[in-house]
């Protein structure tokens, strides 16, 4: 590849750092930039999830001050997304991706009408003065966490999607709060992810690509967490449905 070639892809991670942090599905820039440039499909998605790894950090960082007080529900959720990243993580490995591929754009819609529906849904399920919140919540978070995790060890794009709209759906606080923990969560996965393909899928990995991907990525994240955190929560959710709905244009139409 060439010299402008390699800027393209920097350039990408970039953006999709930004994205990433501000809603999610930033690896539908990287990806299929990579494939424009003629990169194999496989080495593409385990290249292009490493290297977002670095762009997490920064996003994450970023959103710290919106967390604060909140390390107990982290850590409930941080075994989930684990879990859930380590088998989608080998599942990619020993299945063919037509064999997941398939429910992703239906996972993403549900995604979309849950931030869509999520305030009434908040409203509908909130807790009388005085009561506590629902017992059901916890679980059901639990699970759409662990549902999310294991798509995002899988291929990953729009999983910050499917994350925000099983967040906004099930819990009552700010929208701005589970966009931070969207990132923590969706973090853990991409590390998770990325830790199985350094072990077991070292030949799909080009480590140039990553570099470039991480260097964009880790600027993106630092732009995306002072941009998005300044966004309102109408706002935030308008720009999750476009992604989203691009998200499944993209996989139905042109994957």
């Amino acid at each position: 590849m060439s010299f402008w070639s390699y800027l393209a892809i920097a350039l990408a991670g970039t953006g999709a750092g930004l994205i990433n942090t501000v809603v999610g599905s930033g690896s539908l820039i990287t990806f299929p930039t990579l494939l424009f440039f003629g990169v194999n499909p496989l080495v593409a998605n385990v290249s292009n999830n490493i290297g977002l790894v670095a762009g997490g950090v920064t996003g994450s960082w970023g959103y710290r001050h919106e967390l604060t007080g909140r390390a107990a529900t982290v850590r409930r959720l941080i075994p989930l997304s684990f879990v859930g990243s380590v088998i989608g993580a080998s599942l990619l490995l020993v299945l063919p991706a037509s064999a997941f591929q398939a429910i992703v754009p239906v996972l993403i819609l549900i995604a979309l009408v849950l931030v869509v529906l999520g305030p009434r849904i908040q409203q509908w399920a909130a807790p009388d003065e005085g009561e506590s919140v629902p017992a059901w919540h916890v679980p059901a978070m639990g699970a759409g966490v662990f549902v999310a995790g294991m798509y995002g060890g899988y291929f990953g794009a729009a999983q910050g999607v499917l994350l925000m709209g099983i967040l906004s759906a099930l819990s009552t606080e700010p929208l701005q709060r589970l966009n931070g923990y969207k990132n923590v969560l969706a973090l853990v996965v991409n590390v998770v992810a990325a830790g199985v393909f350094v072990l077991f899928a070292r030949d799909e990995i080009d480590w140039v690509i990553v570099l470039l991907i991480a260097v964009g990525s880790f600027v993106g994240g630092i732009i995306g967490a002072r941009v998005g955190r300044r966004i309102p929560p109408t706002a935030l959710r308008a720009l999750i449905v476009v992604i989203g709905v691009v998200a499944i244009v993209k996989l139905i139409w042109f994957s």
